[in-house]
């Protein structure tokens, strides 16, 4: 039998799992397993990697690789439109932000664009 680990919140011992959660039924508390794995599997997920799958850092310069619609804007960014230092962000729908010349401020996802 495994074992399994104790709530992070209440130390229960009475956890189970629930797909790729664990819960306590003591306390209601629900956590990812992906939390409870080794800090170097965890750090390995949370790299954020363009679209050839290149790890991405803050002050990159990455190149859009397809044309995106922005809302609320006329116009669309072109595919190969340069993006300097971009800042990177955990959370949300986005992971990266940015500011384009002609554009301002804008929130893009790794999945589209690639490093210079």
């Amino acid at each position: 039998m495994t074992s399994l680990p104790a709530c992070p919140k209440c130390t229960s011992t009475l956890t189970y799992e629930d797909g790729q959660l664990y819960v306590c039924p003591e306390c209601a508390h629900e956590w990812s397993k992906v939390a409870t794995e080794t800090p170097a599997a965890v750090e390995d997920d949370v790299r954020v990697r363009d679209a050839n799958g290149n790890v991405l850092q803050d002050g990159d310069t990455v190149l859009l690789i397809k044309d995106l619609k922005v809302k609320g804007a006329s116009s669309t960014l072109k595919a190969g439109t340069k993006v300097k230092g971009i800042r990177l962000v955990a959370g949300g729908d986005h992971n990266i932000d940015c500011r384009i010349e002609g554009f301002g401020a804008m929130m893009l996802k790794s999945e589209f664009v690639r490093k210079v």
